[in-house]
């Protein structure tokens, strides 16, 4: 039995009546068209159009006809959805209607990264921490800014009235074959954070555009509305998107040795280009209006276990240990994002660059120690302008249209 013949019974095992054909658009909003399941086998055949003029960023009306062709590993039925006549969704690459790749497709970007690092022996894992906050809504059922609760950290029932949702929402993860390791109140009123267990690099980020998917609906379920604003109440914490990422060659973990060594030229790479891509982990108003307090990074420094720091080394061993990257949020297109951190800390490694000093203080308590982050969006862009490193590694259409964002 073939591939095709494996997915076409699939879909009449599982009574799908509808499947979601998903793409990424340029700033990871996730789009999709929705085709009867009998379409199914056209559409392996000769892939699915759409108008590429009408997504900001990826063509114009003149050249609009571009291609989603289905990566089938990725279908998955959708939870809450009809359990008769199901749906399901697959993620999409795109290409033109000639066959060649479509050099926008952030999504593809990020796995042939990927791909070239495993033909050299390397494979990077990624875990994500997302945070979230949840308002109650109005009576016309609109969002409003009343956090849904007034609990603080590790707050439990009934202070925290989201631990229902945040169950809700692991339960539809696991569902969705994704495995969330943790879940707690975060500091702000209404705030919350679900962690999930690493994976590959594409991978990962598939997970964070299904989470934000399951958060939506969870939410909604329970009366309430989710946020992923960096920074939604300006007294409160802002939201952050961590990344905790670990190296292997060949399979061994290296960033478990005694001496750290490569651990530290990682770190040195992302520490190097951290201000050219801000950017673009970073690529809001309300994004700097977040970093640099209340947990969130401000200046380019590591340290373990200190969480002022932009990079923390985890208290962790073994097939855990990692780096934790503090300073990009939910706003990002997390491939986007994927691709400038591992492309940043593997030219650390190749170049064996040395970080500074680890450094020991709380950053909130003695400001003006170290180089800051950019701390405008205005800022970010022009770090990008210099930037012969993202010049290097990224279609320039990409730049800019995130140059020439309001």
């Amino acid at each position: 039995m073939n591939e095709h013949e494996i997915l076409m019974n699939f879909v009449e095992e599982n009574d799908i009546a509808f499947i979601h054909f998903c793409f990424i658009d340029m700033l990871g909003k996730l789009k999709n068209v929705a085709v009867m399941s009998y379409q199914l086998e056209r559409i392996l055949s000769h892939g699915l159009s759409f108008d590429a003029s009408a997504i900001p960023g990826f063509s114009t009306i003149d050249k609009s006809d571009m291609i989603l062709v289905p990566d089938m590993q990725t279908m998955v039925v959708l939870p809450w959805r009809p359990q008769i006549g199901r749906v399901a969704q697959v993620f999409c690459r795109i290409i033109y209607p000639d066959g060649s790749p479509f050099e926008l497709d952030i999504r593809q970007l990020l796995k042939d990264y990927a791909c070239r690092l495993k033909d050299v022996g390397y494979e990077i894992k990624l875990g994500v921490e997302c945070e979230f906050y949840l308002f109650e809504l109005d009576d016309k059922g609109k969002p409003t800014m009343i956090p849904y609760d007034q609990a603080s950290y590790c707050d439990a029932a009934p202070l925290d009235a989201g631990e229902n949702i945040r169950r809700e929402i692991c339960e539809t993860l696991m569902q969705m074959e994704i495995f969330p390791e943790c879940s707690h109140h975060e500091q702000g009123p209404g705030q919350n954070e679900v962690d999930f267990r690493y994976d590959d690099l594409v991978e990962s980020c598939d997970h964070v555009m299904m989470f934000k998917q399951a958060v939506m609906m969870s939410s909604a379920a329970y009366g309430a509305a989710a946020s992923f604003d960096p920074k939604p109440l300006k007294e409160e914490s802002g939201n952050g998107l961590h990344m905790n990422l670990s190296l292997y060659y060949q399979g061994r973990q290296l960033f478990n040795s005694d001496d750290d060594q490569v651990m530290k030229y990682f770190i040195a790479g992302i520490m190097a280009h951290i201000r050219e891509i801000t950017l673009f982990l970073n690529p809001s108003a309300s994004s700097y209006e977040r970093l640099g307090e209340k947990k969130a990074p401000g200046f380019i420094s590591y340290s373990h276990e200190n969480r002022s720091q932009l990079i923390r080394i985890p208290a962790a061993r073994e097939e855990y240990r990692r780096i934790e990257l503090r300073s990009p949020d939910p706003s990002c297109n997390p491939y986007l994002a994927a691709y400038l951190v591992a492309a940043a800390g593997m030219d650390g490694v190749q170049n064996q660059l040395v970080p500074p000093a680890e450094s020991k203080e709380d950053l909130y308590l003695q400001p003006g120690i170290y180089e800051t982050l950019p701390q405008t969006f205005q800022e970010a862009k022009a770090a990008v302008k210099e930037s012969e490193f993202v010049k290097k590694i990224l279609p320039s259409a990409v730049i800019e249209f995130y140059l020439n964002k309001a």
